[in-house]
């Protein structure tokens, strides 16, 4: 028979692979087929066939030397245009005629090229319509170029890491036969607890993809079970009888060539026999031996993946090889056994120390050593030349083949070349004859006997000391210890101190990067690994090298993480840090995704004198409250209680965890700042229906002498945020939008709060709310450019809806309101953490940590001297700054016209890069800390990001074709898009009798109605006058969102004495927007708007209230919101 066969399975596979790599890079047909027949000529392993053609879209690509025989076959392809594709595979003619095998070879080939060739055809066509898709958007829409770039350098830099991870290891055994009698499959499930292990190994070491073995009595059964399902692997066990399994092994290899066979023996004393066997026929691929252990199947398993994704994992993610000599199958099943063992538990204890995901330790295994096995010289020597780069030790035995006949000296002359090549190269000489120790010494190799009692226990300390795989340890130039170091950051530091000498006697030897490549910091060992001393004027220069690459990795990777908090980690801004497992919430994942995104990149490029950053957070995870609830059998309560204020006092008295309790007395005693303990419900701020100020926020100045009332105040305000899940606000907004309370499950989020404190009060300079849309654009602004609103102080202030300045960050000194109008509108108070109320007591709500303060007092601290200008109503005119005397403004005009920081553009960048990573319109909170730090840079602080989303479709409005009669609304200012056709039900306050004096009063009878209106699943229009959702008595009706949630359309009308001033901003505002719900302003004042309420009073009176009344409409009335034209208009049909 053949000694060798011209399309062994592993070369298919790694031929195929490389074909794959190639077509992943989506580069244009023309030059990707021309690459693909290049690589085909340069496959030396398909030499016995003649070449192959590729044809499509009648153009042609031949591989070199490609020659038309009598044994050709083709395969076909059509891209998804309809464009033909042929492929054509010839035997060279010396190939003997009729061969079954070869045919096989050459089908199993070709029909997974048209395969690939096919997915890769799609996947362009896709790309080129999404990219022409896109492109017609982005022309109409026209969106930064900026925020483009950021967002893409963002996810090449987040992903980068795990994208390599991913690459690595295409290739998986999944599917296994195991031919054998029932008493050998037998004596290897019992003798083996062979399921046992093989679960155990995979689950142990976080691998994902176990393979199904599937048995196999005779070679009936093994043909059936072959013709039915594809199989990476055969394995046979070989009993008693040793001329079937090679009668069957050549038939399924004549059958199934392209199948690896291994053979496993029961019995020793056939070694012989089967490897002067094996020597002369081609189709059993390797041979081991059975002694009891289970393990050898992962062995197996794993040898034949390394030995296909080799070439792919070196060349995309720079994997290091291991190269073990032995053509012994007794010693090579054991060696292999062991060293496979202690590669990977010594890979995944080095990643278990890394705080991260399970996921990421999962792909980072992916990064291990790669283990190939040769058994003669050629082998050991060719993968020695292909993976010269890529070595990190030699294993070999003295005595084995060279040129087809058994060499006494191969392993010297093996290790000679491994020496003159590759001089650092860490190496091992085994043998039984103590006399090649003296050899072995010459060539700087550690010297192994085969029989020795510690052979394992040496190998390990090998793979330990030499290989990177324990601690660093530093020697000097005479090779004595110095120093060592277990992590990174004990690593960078030793490198900072280290004599010059054993820094180049490391970095010579490419120590440093084989240690962090052990411990797969691939992009590390990859920035350091091209260097070489000789690239450097002098050792500072290389240890500055050293340290700036490693730091710049440290950095990428240490920062913008979710971490598990602990005693011993270091608490900065970079970093999340959660305390309990679980979901984040919607607020937490907002803010991971803050996180990532300001600390994945340099924001320096575009701002000056100003540092976006986070600050300090924690997050309980959603597993806490779960256990909270079940552990204080609180169910009962839940279900049955309906005063809020019980429910409140319960939860107080309840236990949180005791892993959480101590996590939170190490925390405070970290923590010296006030902190916010703030909801993050699963469904709150999601993309798919935001909650937004249902839940409860609580301040707590942190700064009590005694640490256990500081503990006990932070345990009070978590179990308090967990029960405002249960309260009426809460139950209200869950039933309007048809979910189940016991749905929504509460994570808990801890910031350190902005800012500094003055006397006994503590809050930032500026704080605000930010839109990427504004629904209320003003003049020359267009809704796309979005507004910001900003006030002194803690941000309670503005989402509340208080008065804040309002303005565009693209025209930040542009005037919305007329300079009276901002003199009555400016803020007059604003809310601070107050540090006196030590002892205070959270029952009594949101406010209890902190006060209102007057606006004077800011000014007497010196906060308001950038963020005021004093109003002169002689000369009408403003002044920034406060120089002068007069009534003061809250304008910020040093910051927003004359530029003291650069406050409007940070805002117009973040907007903009906020929108373009999620996706849709956002809303941001933030604050602003105008001290300068070392740099002279001001603080940005970015808070939360939630998503402003509408499914309301565009509805163009022509006003000529709505009869002016039928006009019942008409408004030029509004949100929302989209056409309403079955609205019968209006709901409005007659200005004639409102007295704004009720308002509280007015909330509660809405109330009632809206009760009425949902239980008879009914949406109306609703009506009133001043800003709906306020908190503020006297300028609004101050409901609750889940007292008018059956509102379709709600109109906010200005009268008399009781002037408009947008709710926009507010959490109110937020979930008008995010639940589909129109929103008209009428200011008849000041715009082309009105109401004719003459033709409200002649409809059907469902309901007469003390405020409102109910109306139906015997045809139903039409709604037309065209945003875009700002056109709302609703009339009669």
């Amino acid at each position: 028979m053949s000694s060798e066969r011209p399309f062994r399975y592993p070369n298919s596979l790694e031929l195929l692979s490389k074909i794959n790599r190639l077509l992943k890079q989506n580069r244009k047909p023309e030059e990707t087929f021309q690459q693909l027949v290049t690589i085909y000529s340069g496959q030396r392993e398909f030499s016995l066939y003649a070449g192959i053609q590729i044809t499509y879209d009648n153009q042609e690509y031949i591989s070199e030397g490609f020659t038309v025989t009598e044994h050709c076959r083709e395969a076909y392809f059509t891209s998804p245009a309809g464009k033909k594709g042929m492929l054509k595979l010839c035997l060279a003619q010396d190939e003997p005629a009729g061969e079954e095998s070869a045919g096989k070879d050459q089908d199993y080939f070709l029909e997974n090229f048209s395969n690939l060739l096919t997915r890769y055809l799609i996947r362009m066509d896709k790309d080129e319509s999404a990219s022409r898709l896109v492109s017609d958007k982005i022309n109409q829409s026209g969106p930064s170029s900026l925020s483009n770039e950021f967002v893409q350098e963002f996810l090449n830099k987040y992903t980068y890491n795990r994208d390599i991870y991913h690459d690595l290891m295409p290739f998986k055994v999944r599917e296994i036969l195991l031919i054998s009698s029932l008493y050998d499959a037998y004596a290897i499930e019992k003798e083996g607890r062979f399921s046992e292990h093989m679960l155990g190994q995979y689950g142990q070491l976080n691998l994902t993809s176990i393979p199904r073995i599937t048995g196999a009595s005779s070679f009936e059964y093994a043909l059936e079970h072959l013709r039915k399902r594809h199989f990476d692997l055969i394995i046979y066990m070989v009993g008693v009888d040793k001329k079937t399994p090679i009668i069957v092994c050549e038939e399924i290899k004549r059958r199934y060539p392209y199948i690896p066979i291994f053979l496993l023996l029961n019995n020793n004393s056939d070694l012989p026999f089967f490897t002067e066997e094996v020597k002369k026929i081609d189709f059993v691929d390797k041979i081991f031996t059975w002694n009891g252990d289970a393990s050898i199947f992962f062995s197996m398993i794993k040898l034949l993946e390394d030995k296909i994704n080799v070439e792919n994992d070196t060349e995309v993610g720079k994997v290091r090889v291991i190269l073990v000599v032995e053509d012994s199958p007794d010693y090579y099943t054991r060696y292999l056994s062991f060293l496979y063992r202690v590669v990977m538990y010594q890979t995944k204890e080095i990643i278990e120390d890394v705080d991260t995901d399970e996921l990421y330790k999962v792909l980072r295994m992916r990064a291990r050593p790669k283990i190939l096995l040769a058994t003669n010289f050629e082998e050991a020597t060719e993968i020695l030349h292909k993976y010269k780069n890529y070595m990190l030790c030699l294993i070999s035995d003295v005595k084995f083949d060279r040129n087809g006949v058994k060499d006494d000296n191969a392993g010297i002359e093996l290790l000679k070349l491994a020496h003159k090549e590759l001089k650092n190269l860490p190496t091992i000489l085994q043998s039984a004859d103590d006399t090649y120790a003296d050899v072995a010494k010459q060539y700087n190799s550690l010297f192994l006997h085969k029989q020795s009692d510690t052979l394992y226990q040496d190998i390990r300390h090998f793979l330990t000391n030499y290989l990177g795989f324990g601690d660093f340890i530093f020697k000097d130039g005479q090779g004595n210890e110095i120093g060592r170091a277990s992590n990174l950051k004990a690593f960078e530091k030793q490198l900072r101190t280290i004599p010059d000498e054993s820094l180049v006697y490391h970095a010579s030897r490419d120590h440093l990067s084989m240690w962090l490549m052990a411990r797969g910091e691939i992009r590390a060992a990859n920035i350091l690994n091209p260097k070489k001393v000789t690239d450097f004027k002098s050792t500072r220069e290389l240890r500055e090298a050293i340290l700036s690459m490693i730091r710049e990795h440290r950095n990428e990777q240490e920062a913008g993480n979710i971490m598990p908090f602990s005693e011993d980690v270091e608490i900065t801004e970079r970093n999340i840090y959660t305390l309990a497992e679980g979901a984040l919430g919607g607020k937490g994942r907002g803010l991971a995704f803050i996180n990532a995104l300001i600390n994945k990149y340099d924001f320096e490029n575009y701002l000056s004198d100003i540092r976006i950053r986070t600050p300090k957070t924690f997050i309980i995870g959603t597993a806490e409250f779960e256990s909270f609830i079940k552990n204080n059998n609180l169910n009962p309560l839940i279900a049955d209680e309906t005063d809020y204020e019980k429910i409140r006092e319960t939860f107080i008295q309840g236990k949180l965890s005791d892993e959480l309790m101590q996590k939170l007395e190490h925390l405070i005693g970290k923590m010296n700042r006030p902190l916010a303990v703030r909801s993050s419900g699963l469904f709150e701020d999601s993309l798919m229906r935001p909650f937004a100020g249902i839940f409860e926020t609580y301040l707590v100045p942190n700064n009590h002498p005694d640490r256990q009332l500081r503990l006990r105040q932070l345990c009070d305000a978590i179990k308090l945020v967990f029960a405002s899940v249960f309260s009426n606000t809460a139950r209200g907004y869950v039933k309007a939008i048809d979910y189940k309370i016991e749905e929504e499950k509460m994570a808990v989020v801890i910031q350190e709060v902005v800012g500094h404190q003055y006397d006994h009060m503590f809050y930032p300079h500026i704080s605000g709310v930010a839109q990427s849309f504004n629904f209320y654009p003003f003049a020359h602004m267009k809704p796309e450019e979005g507004f910001a609103l900003a006030a002194v102080g803690l941000g309670r202030y503005v989402v509340e809806g208080n008065h804040a300045y309002r303005f565009s960050p693209r025209y930040p000194g542009t005037r919305i309101n007329s300079l009276k109008d901002q003199f009555h509108n400016s803020q007059t108070w604003f809310y601070a953490v107050n540090m006196d109320k030590k002892d205070l007591d959270l029952l009594e709500g949101e406010l209890a940590g902190i006060s209102k303060v007057d606006i004077s007092v800011a000014e007497k601290y010196g906060t308001l001297n950038h963020c005021a200008s004093v109003y002169d109503p002689d000369n009408n005119t403003i002044y920034p700054g406060l120089r002068r005397q007069g009534p003061r403004i809250i304008d910020f005009a040093n910051i927003l016209k004359h530029n003291y920081v650069e406050l409007a553009k940070t805002l117009k960048l973040i907007l903009e890069l906020g929108k373009e990573a999620m996706g849709t319109a956002i809303e941001i909170e933030y604050a602003v800390d105008l001290n300068r730090d070392k740099e002279g840079k001001a603080s940005f602080y970015l808070l939360q990001i939630k998503p402003l989303i509408s499914s309301m479709r565009g509805c163009d409005v022509d006003m000529k074709s709505v009869k002016k009669k039928n006009i019942i609304l008409f408004s030029e200012k509004g949100m929302g898009n989209g056409c309403i056709e079955d609205m019968y039900d209006l709901i409005y306050v007659d200005p004639e009798h409102f007295d704004k004096s009720k308002t509280p009063e007015m909330a509660q009878e809405i109330e009632e109605f809206n009760d009425e209106m949902t239980e008879a699943g009914k949406k109306y229009i609703l009506i009133g006058p001043g800003r709906w959702g306020t908190r503020d008595r006297w300028i609004g009706i101050p409901v609750k969102w889940y007292q008018i949630s059956g509102a379709k359309i709600i109109v906010e009308t200005s009268l008399d004495e009781f002037p408009l001033d947008a709710s926009s901003g507010s959490h109110f505002f937020h979930n008008v927007t995010t639940m589909d719900v129109g929103y008209f302003t009428v200011q008849q004042e000041m715009s082309k708007s009105y109401i004719k309420y003459d033709i409200l009073k002649k409809q059907e009176v469902v309901r007469q209230g003390k405020y409102f009344t109910h109306i139906r409409f015997k045809q139903p009335v039409c709604v037309r919101m065209d945003g875009r034209r700002r056109v709302y208009v609703i009339y009669l049909k």
